[in-house]
Formats: structure tokens, C-alpha cells, sequence
């Protein structure tokens, strides 16, 4: 049997190729350029471009790094040599981009792979790894949200996931709305009142919930209803999410006139009340497409210094929503960059839909439709329409692309008039491109956290945020805590704290006096500028309304600063301050979610300290194991009697428990933002 190998070269030179072997067979990565040590070269573009030749006429990956030895782009290749050649022609050929690229470009490598489909895998890989400043790099925790539904369970329940699975389920979307999706979920259990109850087995119960009473489940719990019933309930709801309504019509219709005929005049009134309710559903539809197939549609926009891409989705011929990616310093022309964005958008196990129309031609458009073809089971087509109904859903993507890059561009310009304005207010030393704020979370002491939340240019920037434990005190103390806080961002944190330009924390005077005396402690005084928001009184409430009059406190000034006659420059300083807060409740909740849980299955009878380590261990998370199903637990080493008590009684706690806010991705580089 031959086991296939990817051969490994660099430019630099390599381990044996016994080593590099053995290295593939216990599955451990490469380094690249590390295996031996050479002489020293030049670098620069034009000693690079001198290196090309020793590039092979074969498929492969290929990386540019620069002096530090960071990754600056990664790029795959039919043939290594011609595409690593075509960044060192000369004149306006290559694009700006690529020669910023170039000028801080160090060194290059590359890797050959079997084929171009391989080349493909591991560029993604290497991409979601390494994140280079010059590549599409989407967020891979941010999977939009679907509906799932299994009819081959006897009572399945319709589920809000955002991954999918190749477990026989149903899955419908993606919903680029968690408010879409949700509300989606309420009218068709409001439409067909499938079980709300969680877990593939349906527990049975004397009496049903209160869900049944409501009108909100059809209690198959209790035995209301029938599995055949029941299926046809399910099939109902497949078939509206399939948008096969005139099918779902006509059964409605059917089912109501024998229901009639039967003299069962409730249960025919249950089903003229949902044809009426899909009737107007169906008329606040937008129909874009007669063919009824689901389409992913790209638009794309370019300027010399910004890029910006939007997919629309649309599903069965109604279009449910678009997706809008700032592609800031990614490097390439139109077709590379879509090439880019498709293999990443996709990797992680996103919907694919049937057919995904580009507006230009894409050199590698076989090899990523075969791939696609792989993941989905079935033929996905990449198109470069350039006529039809197809041509204007692209028209209509291109112009919301274009749309979405001057919009974007003028909230640019925006936010840096209101950091200016902000400077000038505060009397910063510079203008505060990344102001951070700093949040303390607790109740009486109890599961004390700290947030600390970065935003670059007005905007988030998740990738700096951070999360601390509280140490030092078990009684309530917010300045001895955000003191903490501040200090350890300080000493183990020394990249992000000189990357500031403004600290704000959520208090009054003692937070700032007790935090400006930490930081001297320090030596840190000049690091960076502290300010502090404490909300406002019913004293200094007048006559402009609630919400103006929050106090700014700034160090060696007695009186507060108020910005009610700047309200833009105080409503972004009020989103900062509601963002560390959120951020820190979240984790709160988490771990007094966590806490709970934990406690919660010392109570149970079966499951002792080994036990329950072994289930967290197993499920990964206290989140995971209260997903689980019963016949996950018994998967997992319970007995079937223990697993259902446990089921019951997570099931319980959850009801009990506050309910953790969901952390949502915001607009960092690379990430969607939805409409």
C-alpha cells in the first residue's frame, strides 16, 4: 500500500527525508525553515526575485515571511515557479498591495503537494494557522446560524446550531440574523408546535408541560398526540423550510377537509389558521430567483487602499440575507482574492449551496468546485455569469459591495473627526486610536472577574480583548480589583499596554485615584492616559434627557468633565463602557453557570468526584455536557438510569440558571458584519 506523502522543500535546507518521513507519519507539522542553517544571503525583493529559479515547475504552497520570521501572505500554485515569478514583473503590473507586501518581505519558501486540490487544503490550513497580514483571513468562530431538524428521531425537535454535521439531520440556512433565526424558530412553532423539551430521546412524563396548555407543544411527551401525527407535523415543517409551500398548501387544504367531513371541526380550524398564517408569510417573501435553487452570489469592490466583498444568500429563490467583508490589506487581484475568500469562507464547515455565482473568471474554479462538490455530496457549480437572471443577482451584489466600501469609508472618516474631537476634549497627548476600558463584575465577592475591552478606530477589536480572574479579594472592592486588573495588563501584558492611547475604567473618583496610584507604583505613568465614567445622578439630570450627563473624572482635576454637548463623542465612550460590561457579565455568568453545574452533579446519587471529572473531561465543557443527550452519556460510561436523572436534572438547572448573553463577533479584520 503506498502511502502518499507530501514532499517538503524550502529554500532553505531540510532535514533527511527519513526524518521528514517519520515527521508525516506521527502527524506532526514541518517547521519550515528551521530543519538546518545556511549562510548569510540578501533579502529584499530584488534577491529574491534572483531566487525563483530554484522554485520547481510543480503544484505547492508558498509563504513570504519578513525579517521576524512572521508569515506575511500565503498563496498556493498550479506551478510554483510562474506564480512566484509574477510578483517581481516589472511596472504597474503588480498591484499596490503586493508591493507593500514585497518591500517588508524577508525570506520565501515553498512546499510541493501531490496536486492542485492539495495545495488548496493545506493553504487553508495554513491560513486559519498562521493568520498573515496579507491574506483573507475570516474568523472561523463565527459559523452563522441554521435550523436542524432530524425526522428519522420518532419526535425530533427543531434545533438552532451553527455547525453541520454529516449525521442524516435536515439543516436549513445559514441566517446571517441571530434576531432572523429566532424569530423564524417562534412562528413555526407557533405555526406547528413541535416538542420545545431538548435531548434526541423524548422523556416521557405523566402530565405535560406548560408548553402544551399554552398551545406551544403538541405534548408527545404525555401521549397527546400520535408518532404518525406527529410525523406529518415534522414533514410540514421540512417542507415550509424547503420552500415548498404550494406542497404545504395542498396538504393543509387536504387535511382540513377531511378534518371537516370528520365533524373534528377544532382540529380543521388548526389547519385553515396555518394556511392563513403561510398565505401571508408568503407575501412579504422577496422572490429574486424563479429557478428555487440555493445560491451563493459574491460581489466585490476595489480601491487602491480598501476592499470590499458581500455574498448574498439566497435560498430557494428568496433572498434571506447578505454578509459584507472589509478585506483590508489582502493582496491579489479580483480572482485571487474570490478564490481566497471562497476556500476560507467554506472550510469550516458552512452551508454550500448548489451554485455560486462570481463575477469573473477564477483560475483555480475546477479545483475549488470539486472540492466544495466533496464537502456538500453532491455537484456545486462556480459560476462567472455573464447573462440572465443570474447576471442580476450578481449586479445586485456588485452594487451592495460598492455601496457597503463607501459607506464603510465614511464611517472612517467619521471616527477619526470624533478620536480627534475626543483628543481635543481630554487634552490627549495624541489621538486615541485605541482606547481600552476596564470593567469589574461580581456579586458579593463571588466569582469576581475583570474585562478589559480594546476598540481600534471606534470599532472593536476582539483580538485584544481580555478576561482576568480575580485574585487578591473575596469581599466586594471595585478599585483593589480593577487595580489588580491594571496591574497585571501591565506586567504580563506589556504589548497591548503600549499600544494604548487612552484607559478607561468604569468608576468614579476612587477607581481612578487608587488605579493612578498603581500605575506609578510602577514606573508607568507615562504609558498611557487614564480616565474614568461614572454615571450619572438625578442632580446633574436636566432638562435634555437621561444619558447625557455621565461624569468623566481625569487626574489632577477636581471637577467632573461633561460631554452632553458633544453627544457623539459621548455616545462612542458610552458603547466602550457597555462593552466591558457586557464582556464581563458574560464571563461572570459563565462561571457562576459553571459553578452551579458543578455542584449540581455532586447532589446526584451515581456520580461522584472521578465520575463527574470524567464527564468533563469527555463533553470538554460544563456547556457540552448539558447538551448532551442520554444516549451521548451512555456513550460516554453511564448507565441508562443514571443518564436519564442526570438529563433531567441539567435540564432543570438550566431553567434555574441566568442566561449567559451570547458573545457576537464584531467587525475586526477579516470579519462580516450582517444585513
Amino acid at each position: 500500500m503506498l502511502i502518499p506523502l507530501i514532499l517538503w522543500y524550502t529554500i532553505r535546507k531540510t532535514s533527511s527525508l527519513r526524518e521528514a518521513y517519520r515527521t508525516v507519519q506521527n502527524q506532526q507539522e514541518i517547521p519550515f525553515g528551521e530543519a538546518g542553517k545556511e549562510p548569510e544571503v540578501q533579502t529584499g525583493p530584488a534577491a529574491l526575485a534572483g531566487r525563483v529559479p530554484e522554485f520547481p515547475h510543480l503544484p505547492g504552497i508558498y509563504i513570504f515571511r519578513d525579517e521576524a520570521g512572521s508569515v506575511l501572505y500565503v498563496g498556493k500554485a498550479r506551478d510554483l515557479r510562474k506564480r512566484v515569478s509574477s510578483y517581481f514583473r516589472t511596472g504597474d503590473a503588480v498591484g499596490v498591495k503586493t508591493r507593500m507586501m514585497l518591500a517588508r518581505a524577508h525570506d520565501f519558501e515553498f512546499a510541493v503537494t501531490p496536486t492542485e486540490k492539495e495545495a488548496l487544503l493545506l493553504e487553508a490550513s495554513l491560513i486559519k494557522k498562521y493568520r498573515p497580514r496579507y491574506n483573507v483571513v475570516l474568523r472561523d468562530d463565527k459559523n452563522y446560524l441554521s435550523l436542524r431538524i432530524d425526522p428519522n428521531e420518532p419526535f425530533p425537535r427543531l434545533e438552532i446550531v451553527r455547525r453541520f454535521q454529516k449525521d442524516g439531520a435536515l439543516y436549513f440556512g445559514p441566517y446571517t440574523s441571530a434576531y432572523a433565526v429566532r424569530e423564524t424558530v417562534k412562528y413555526l412553532h407557533q405555526l406547528f408546535p413541535l416538542r420545545l423539551c431538548k435531548g434526541k430521546r423524548l422523556l416521557t412524563r405523566d402530565r405535560p408541560c406548560l408548553n402544551f396548555p399554552m398551545g406551544q407543544c403538541l405534548g408527545p411527551c404525555s401521549g397527546k398526540i400520535s408518532e404518525a401525527e406527529y410525523a406529518k407535523m415534522v414533514e410540514a415543517v421540512i417542507l415550509f423550510l424547503e420552500g415548498k409551500t404550494d406542497i404545504l398548501q395542498q396538504q393543509l387544504r387536504k387535511r382540513m377537509d377531511e378534518a371537516a367531513e370528520a365533524l373534528e371541526f377544532e382540529k380543521a380550524a388548526f389547519y385553515r389558521d396555518r394556511l392563513r398564517n403561510i398565505a401571508a408569510t408568503l407575501e412579504k417573501q422577496h422572490i429574486v430567483s424563479d429557478r428555487f435553487l440555493d445560491q451563493d452570489v459574491i460581489g466585490i469592490y476595489q480601491e487602491e487602499d480598501r476592499t470590499e466583498l458581500v455574498i448574498l444568500f439566497v435560498r430557494q429563490g428568496v433572498h434571506s440575507g447578505q454578509r459584507a467583508f472589509d478585506l483590508k490589506e489582502a493582496q491579489g487581484d479580483t480572482a485571487e482574492l474570490i478564490a481566497a475568500f471562497l476556500q476560507q469562507f467554506y472550510y469550516q464547515g458552512r452551508a454550500i449551496p448548489e451554485e455560486i455565482l462570481v463575477p469573473v473568471e477564477l483560475e483555480s474554479e475546477s479545483v475549488l468546485a470539486e472540492w466544495l462538490s466533496e464537502l456538500k455530496g453532491k455537484r456545486v457549480r462556480i459560476w462567472a455569469v455573464k447573462r440572465g437572471d443570474r447576471k442580476q443577482l450578481l449586479d445586485m451584489a456588485q452594487a451592495n459591495a460598492r455601496e457597503r466600501s463607501i459607506s464603510r469609508d465614511r464611517s472612517r472618516k467619521r471616527d477619526t473627526a470624533l478620536l480627534e474631537s475626543l483628543q481635543h476634549r481630554f487634552k490627549l497627548p495624541r489621538v486615541p486610536e485605541r482606547i481600552a476600558c476596564v470593567d469589574i463584575s461580581n456579586i458579593q465577592g463571588q466569582h469576581a472577574v475583570g474585562s478589559l475591552v480594546v476598540f481600534e478606530k471606534g470599532q472593536p477589536h476582539k483580538d485584544s480583548y481580555r478576561r482576568y480572574r480575580i485574585r487578591i479579594k473575596a469581599q466586594p472592592d471595585d478599585p483593589a480589583m480593577m487595580s489588580e486588573v491594571v496591574g497585571r495588563l501591565i506586567e504580563k501584558d506589556p504589548g497591548l499596554a503600549s499600544s494604548l492611547d487612552l484607559l478607561m475604567l468604569d468608576g468614579g473618583k476612587g477607581q481612578l485615584n487608587t488605579i493612578v496610584h498603581r500605575i506609578r507604583e510602577l514606573g508607568a505613568s507615562d504609558l498611557f492616559p487614564v480616565v474614568s465614567i461614572a454615571k450619572e445622578t438625578e442632580a446633574n439630570v436636566r432638562d435634555a434627557g437621561r444619558g447625557l450627563y455621565e461624569k468623566f473624572y481625569i487626574p489632577g482635576r477636581k471637577n467632573p468633565v461633561f460631554l452632553h454637548r458633544f453627544p457623539d463623542v459621548l455616545h462612542l465612550l458610552q458603547r466602550i463602557r457597555d462593552e466591558a460590561h457586557r464582556f464581563a457579565i458574560s464571563h461572570y455568568q459563565s462561571l457562576h453557570r459553571a459553578s452551579l453545574l458543578t455542584s449540581v452533579l455532586d447532589t446526584i446519587p451515581g456520580i461522584g468526584p472521578k465520575r463527574r471529572n470524567a464527564l468533563l473531561q469527555h463533553f470538554g465543557s460544563i456547556e457540552g455536557l448539558q447538551a448532551a443527550s442520554t444516549e451521548e452519556l451512555e456513550a460516554a460510561g453511564l448507565p441508562r438510569g443514571l443518564a436519564d436523572e442526570l438529563v433531567r436534572v441539567l435540564s432543570e438547572t438550566e431553567k434555574a440558571a441566568p442566561e449567559e448573553e451570547e458573545e457576537t463577533p464584531s467587525a475586526s479584520e477579516g470579519d462580516g458584519e450582517d444585513e
